[in-house]
């Protein structure tokens, strides 16, 4: 379908609008100097791994939590405080440690510009499997909305999330271009939903290697987009 139909855009935010690696290894670095300093039975007993093996067995054990990347962090830092003798009430402000960095993102170069243009042209709702908020790391004034798999209840590549996104800007999904860079959630979800899809391939993408979607178009970031759009 020509772009030239699309009147909304969905975009996702981890790895499309910021690598988001970088920002979760701070983020674990601040979450473990808050329990040296809070709850050093649990900074001591968890080791440098513990915490990522603990937070396998609770999504293994809650795949109703799928969805919801938050309620499976705190479960897995209430848990590591009651195994090793601390207050599990502890784990709330142990994770808004880990949240604040979580979002101290940083964009790539392209990013800011390109929804500079697009937002002139599109209302866009912000689209994501994970638990950053787009006004927290001060992208806010470019979306009309977001939608989260937490808020939704189900998560990319389902299809009610993308027409969640649809609704909330009022568009039929055949007329918005969904943009990310995740080849399964993002594009087979959104053009199993009935949405336009287009692939954001990065130099860095960490999906190189799959197999092209002949009906997705393709950019290398979003100030390609923005030109492919007219912006």
């Amino acid at each position: 379908m020509s772009l030239k139909l699309v009147t909304a855009l969905t975009i996702d935010l981890d790895d499309t609008l910021w690598p988001v690696g970088p920002t979760l290894a701070a983020a674990e670095v601040a979450l473990a100097a808050w329990l040296r300093q809070n709850a050093p039975a649990t900074a001591a007993g968890v080791g440098e791994h513990g915490m990522l093996v603990l937070r396998a067995q609770v999504a293994a054990e809650r795949p109703d939590w799928a969805h919801d990347l938050t309620a499976v962090r705190l479960e897995t830092i209430r848990r590591a405080l009651r195994r090793h003798g601390d207050d599990p009430s502890l784990a709330e402000p142990a994770f808004e440690a880990f949240f604040e960095v979580r979002h101290q993102v940083t964009p790539y170069a392209d990013v800011r510009p390109a929804l500079a243009r697009l937002a002139h042209r599109f209302r866009i709702v912000a689209l994501s499997n994970g638990n950053a908020q787009i006004h927290r790391v001060g992208l806010g004034e470019f979306f009309a909305g977001a939608v989260s798999a937490r808020a939704h209840g189900a998560a990319k590549p389902q299809a009610s999330i993308f027409h969640a996104a649809c609704e909330s800007v009022g568009a039929p999904p055949a007329r918005v271009l969904h943009l990310g860079d995740d080849p399964l959630r993002d594009v087979d979800g959104a053009l199993a939903a009935g949405l336009q899809a287009a692939w954001v391939m990065r130099g860095d993408c960490a999906y190189a290697d799959a197999p092209p979607r002949e009906q997705a178009h393709r950019f290398s970031d979003l100030l390609e987009a923005a030109s492919a759009l007219g912006c």
